[in-house]
């Protein structure tokens, strides 16, 4: 299959590209580099510097079989200071890009969506027919992509499935070995911003402590980066003419802020300092999504644990130390 991998520079994009590429696909990626990186683009893909508005028909019309998208901007707090660049760049992008599907004749796509959507939900773990009530333009974005997705699929026969999850962590290799993992300016993740601090000797800060969960941090939800490839390999494979679906991806439990501070200790042997805060306003105490819909009809599940997590992106990081 031909497959077009929009974002594919990035982190998730980039993993997700080299599983294609290992898989036996020919792959393009398209990106701007406005945030993603030349060198995670893996072997064996071509790549193509752009935006979805200038180069996306053109790529399309090379024969491309099914996108996979991931080009979007990701960062709540920026969305919520400049909500019209995430308006423009996550809905009228991929306006763009399906307005391009549509007159080229390509009708299957998969959408990296978020868990977002949900905004702050009334339950845990969160499934697919919770509401869906964004709290900031980024989430409101991704939702919006979601209605679009389900109209082309009404309106024009698009095969589609939007993946909705928390947060994504670890890192991966690719088929020559090369460690694809994040590379975030500024860090807002929490796994790769404590391993950082592991390698330079700095303290964490930790916003709340006294939350109602097992050790008073807020809990969340993490998925290591090669189980969502996996998922979105399976999305592509399930994508039926006329029909959007909708699946939520998480491990089922979530980990503590503690937890990963811990566990990330250990792996590094470092002795992390914390440094215990106000909490931060509007921050759940629990954010997990169950993935019981995806498990019974296509089969995933996360199989790595928090430890293989922060394993893979503490040797991520150390191979970026050589380099």
């Amino acid at each position: 299959m031909r497959v077009l991998v929009t974002g594919g520079a990035g982190y998730i994009g980039s993993v997700v590209a080299a599983q294609l590429v290992s898989a036996g696909h020919e792959v393009t990626v398209l990106d701007d580099l406005s945030t993603g990186h030349a060198d995670a683009v893996p072997a064996g893909a071509v790549f193509v510097k752009g935006t979805l508005r200038d180069c996306a028909a053109e790529v399309l019309a090379d024969g491309t079989d099914a996108v996979l998208h991931f080009a979007a901007k990701s960062l709540v707090g920026e969305s919520v200071a400049e909500p019209a660049k995430y308006w423009s760049a996550n809905l009228g992008g991929t306006l763009a890009l399906l307005d391009a599907m549509r007159e080229i004749g390509v009708r299957t796509i998969v959408f990296s969506s978020t868990a977002a959507v949900y905004g702050e939900p009334e339950r845990t773990p969160v499934t697919e027919t919770d509401p869906a009530r964004p709290t900031s333009p980024y989430g409101a974005s991704k939702l919006a992509v979601d209605t679009t997705l389900t109209e082309f699929a009404r309106l024009y026969g698009f095969g589609a499935v939007s993946l909705r999850y928390f947060n994504v962590a670890g890192a991966a290799q690719a088929s020559d070995g090369t460690w694809l993992g994040e590379r975030h300016r500024p860090e807002t993740h929490l796994i790769p911003a404590v391993l950082a601090s592991a390698a330079a000797g700095s303290t964490v800060k930790i916003f709340g402590d006294d939350y109602d969960t097992p050790d008073g941090t807020c809990v969340r939800d993490y998925i290591h980066v090669a189980d969502l490839a996996d998922a979105h390999l399976r999305a592509l494979a399930a994508c039926q003419p006329g029909r959007h679906r909708i699946y939520n991806l998480g491990n089922g439990a979530g980990f503590s802020v503690r937890e990963v501070i811990d566990v990330c200790a250990d792996v590094t042997g470092a002795a992390i300092g914390t440094d215990v805060t106000a909490r931060r306003p509007g921050d759940p105490a629990t954010l997990v999504a169950s993935s019981e819909r995806i498990q019974a009809e296509l089969g995933w599940r996360a199989a790595a644990g928090l430890r293989d997590m922060v394993t893979d992106a503490w040797a991520f990081t150390k191979a970026r130390q050589q380099t």
